[in-house]
């Protein structure tokens, strides 16, 4: 078993994006795609060199196996991705829009995800990896994921290896709001590393100042909090330090699905690679700042040459 840097787990789906505006019932055309928030992250740290491997499980149909064929394309180890014969594998239809977030309609209920349990923990194969990523989508999706992802945390941090945590809300799939905030923070606090976007910490912790926000958790244990402020960069605080770390300059916005999952990528494999917080967000927004110029939630995730090209032609501070 070859040894990785980072694993995640979540669920993936088909994504078809229209082809022109409009409400999605009047597209006739749609581009296929993948989605998933750690497929996302999983294909943007392999793109940079890294070992990274995702871990779920996947219809025994036509969208399972094009998302084992993809992640294959992008070098994401998938040794722990399982077909379910019995369940399908979940997809969304996604518009095309000039200005603004597209709207999104998931058919992921029941899906061959939703239920991956306790039960399927492979030990040996976490126990490899340097760190573990995680999303708060999981914890959402029914009772045997969110125990899945319980399991996991706990086991990782018993073994002593990192944990970053990004809340990544979808209100849509939580019975209540109060129960969203309840069990999301209960696994953040639990976590190294916890990058919320600004929305999301205003919900989770009740207070509106980014500073405020990352003292919610550092004071709970957390270590590192970064929190994503769109268009004016990033917040960054640890016992230690905090700061802000602006933007790169976006000549278009495109789409902003997946830009969130991009700057994690950058943090991750900054922190990693041992550079400094500052560093490792500047990366993070550099990977962004190119995910919202492009249609599909990872199209834009760079390689190795093409980020260091892109950070060193590109001025920072615009915002």
């Amino acid at each position: 078993m070859q040894q990785l840097d980072v694993v995640t787990f979540g669920e993936a789906m088909a994504m078809f994006i229209a082809n022109e505006p409009g409400a999605l019932h009047e597209v006739d055309q749609y581009t296929r795609e993948l989605a998933g928030a750690e497929t996302n992250v999983a294909i943007g740290l392999a793109r940079l060199g890294f070992k990274s491997g995702w871990v779920s499980k996947v219809g025994s149909d036509p969208f399972g196996k094009f998302i084992i064929q993809r992640l294959q394309k992008e070098n994401v180890n998938i040794d722990q991705v399982f077909f379910d014969v019995n369940c399908p594998t979940g997809f969304q239809m996604k518009s095309k829009v000039l200005v603004g977030d597209p709207e999104v309609q998931y058919f992921r209920k029941g899906s061959a995800a939703s239920h991956m349990n306790a039960g399927d923990f492979h030990e040996e194969y976490f126990k490899q990896a340097r760190h573990m990523h995680m999303t708060g989508i999981p914890l959402a999706l029914s009772s045997h994921t969110r125990a899945f992802a319980e399991y996991a945390l706990s086991y990782m941090k018993k073994i002593g290896n990192t944990v970053s945590f990004d809340p990544n809300l979808r209100p849509s799939l939580w019975t209540s709001k109060e129960e969203m905030i309840e069990v999301t923070n209960k696994i953040a606090i639990e976590a190294n590393v916890v990058l919320p976007g600004i929305t999301e910490g205003e919900i989770l912790t009740g207070y509106k100042n980014p500073r405020d926000i990352a003292s919610f958790y550092l004071d709970k244990g957390v270590e590192l909090v970064v929190i994503k402020l769109g268009e004016s960069g990033a917040f960054y605080k640890n016992l230690r330090e905090e700061g802000t770390v602006n933007p790169f300059e976006v000549k278009e916005v495109v789409d902003t699905v997946g830009a969130g999952d991009g700057f994690a990528v950058g943090l991750i494999s900054g922190l990693l690679e041992s550079l400094s917080i500052q560093e490792a967000v500047l990366r993070g927004n550099a990977i962004g700042s190119l995910a919202v110029q492009s249609p599909g939630d990872n199209d834009g995730y760079p390689t190795r040459n093409q980020l260091n090209e892109f950070m060193q032609k590109n001025t920072q501070g615009v915002k």
